[in-house]
């Protein structure tokens, strides 16, 4: 992080400091002022936000935190570090690349949430069937700081496919399936829980399916072991008419709410407790939330615990 950029958002993160240190004071919760860096608002870290601002002003009773659409887990992680947010969505290999830079808070994990799928969606009328077929043809890898260009970049050259042999465009949620409906674009990237809310609304009037990914995935499994594998099944954008694609193989990337050392223990305790007090309003607001559970949140290797969700995580004797 640049020093001019740190000196840009200091103001910001001064008072956010502030705000977080009078829960010292005797007060409770009732001054903490959150910032919730949420990504794109049809995504399901959005959902998931706008369910947490929800319970977390019920448990611990802080004032709703805003929550701020962004371009994905790139944007949330420098939004983080920078102070211009407190809490915030990351898959971790974002997380992972965003520990390890230089300046700016240090990050820290509340809790492992839910596995995204990496989503390779093609125009049911074009004749890909693997990954290789997207050459020459126009296909979004996300948002210039999404997690989702992170993911296709890193595919893409363990495949040994430049993104000059590709029409790249640089797109988000939204962006892309606008440019979908418009016959603008081929296929598009998208890295999320399943199901996301804009892949099921495109997939109501434009006719996709996935890519499977199997041949591709061990090459980049070996340069970076953050990732697995797993089965995006048919049912995963099963509609009226059935389901949008057959059973895929493709990448899973573990997700985690993140803080960073401006957060006191006392408020990261707080706010996982509440997490998991809320847990049937964040099934509700994505089925995603139902693989949310204590035993697995503690699993976020490689960003350490922050000192207050160890405290949590301890009381309940996981």
């Amino acid at each position: 992080m640049s020093g001019t950029l740190l000196r840009v958002h200091a103001a910001g993160a001064v008072l956010a400091l502030a705000a977080l240190a009078m829960t010292g004071c005797g007060a409770g919760f009732d001054h903490v002022k959150l910032t919730m860096a949420a990504g794109s608002d049809t995504g399901v870290y959005y959902k998931l936000s706008t369910a947490l601002a929800d319970g977390w002003t019920r448990d611990p009773g802080i004032p709703r935190p805003q929550v701020v659409s962004t371009a994905g887990s790139v944007d949330n992680l420098e939004r983080l570090r920078t102070g211009q947010a407190q809490v915030g969505f990351s898959a971790a290999d974002a997380a992972e690349d965003g520990q390890a830079a230089p300046g700016g808070h240090r990050l820290y994990a509340l809790a492992r949430m839910h596995d995204d799928y990496l989503q390779v969606a093609v125009r049911a009328d074009v004749p890909a069937t693997k990954l290789a077929d997207l050459r020459g043809l126009r296909v979004s890898v996300g948002a210039p700081d999404s997690g989702v260009r992170l993911i296709a970049e890193r595919l893409l050259r363990s495949a040994d496919i430049p993104p000059d042999e590709l029409k790249v465009r640089y797109l988000d949620l939204n962006a892309t399936t606008d440019a979908m409906r418009a016959g603008e674009l081929d296929a598009f990237f998208w890295s999320g829980g399943v199901p996301t809310a804009g892949v099921t609304t495109l997939a109501s009037t434009v006719r996709i399916r996935m890519l499977d990914l199997e041949d591709v995935l061990p090459g980049l499994r070996g340069q970076y072991p953050v990732y697995g594998s797993a089965t995006l099944p048919a049912s995963a954008y099963e509609l009226p008419g059935g389901p949008v694609t057959t059973p895929v193989t493709t990448l899973v990337v573990r997700n985690f709410l993140l803080v960073t050392d401006a957060m006191p223990d006392d408020v990261a305790e707080a706010l996982l407790r509440g997490l998991f007090r809320a847990q049937p309003d964040l099934v509700a607001a994505s089925p995603v939330a139902r693989s949310i559970e204590v035993r697995s949140a503690i699993e976020t290797t490689p960003l350490p615990l922050h000192p207050g969700a160890k405290n949590y995580y301890r009381d309940v004797k996981v």
